[in-house]
């Protein structure tokens, strides 16, 4: 008489166990991409609001403390457009900081926004409060994230 083995061979085991974590790993990976795309251009945003804040801060150590000659001057929130001229890089809301790119001695170009490359305006803010502080952030931060930086 013969014995019948009822189960599962191991290699049926592992089989299972890796096509099950494979597929767990392809949901995890698309139940959220458009967070890992915002976490992603949020890191750009924090990475050109430094720089933007940098290049300012250097500018204003070079000039004796003067920050650039903007129109208007940098006092109340404005955007920071970009440097070259246009209709809407004139208007009293926008911040024209390319002397920051002459020569490219502080910046190389003004950065632009991740989510709008192609916008006349760089998609980034800069104030100076009445202590002289400057604040440069991004408004179009994704996920309920606030990047700002104060110098």
């Amino acid at each position: 008489m013969k014995k019948l083995n009822k189960g599962f061979t191991l290699i049926e085991v592992l089989l299972v166990v890796a096509i099950i974590a494979i597929l767990a790993g392809i949901v995890i990976i698309a139940v959220n991409p458009s967070k890992q795309l915002g976490d992603s251009r949020n890191a750009q945003r924090r990475a050109d609001v430094s720089t933007i804040l940098n290049a300012v801060y250097q500018y204003s150590i070079d000039n004796n403390g003067s920050l650039p000659t903007t129109t208007p001057v940098i006092s109340t929130t404005a955007a920071i457009a970009c440097s070259t001229t246009g209709a809407t890089c004139t208007t009293n809301s926008y911040v024209d900081l390319g002397q920051l790119t002459t020569n490219g001695k502080y910046l190389v170009s003004i950065p632009k926004d991740p989510s709008n490359p192609t916008a006349p305006s760089s998609g980034y803010n800069i104030s100076k409060d009445a202590n002289g502080r400057i604040t440069v952030s991004a408004p179009s931060a994704e996920n309920s994230a606030t990047i700002s930086i104060t110098r």
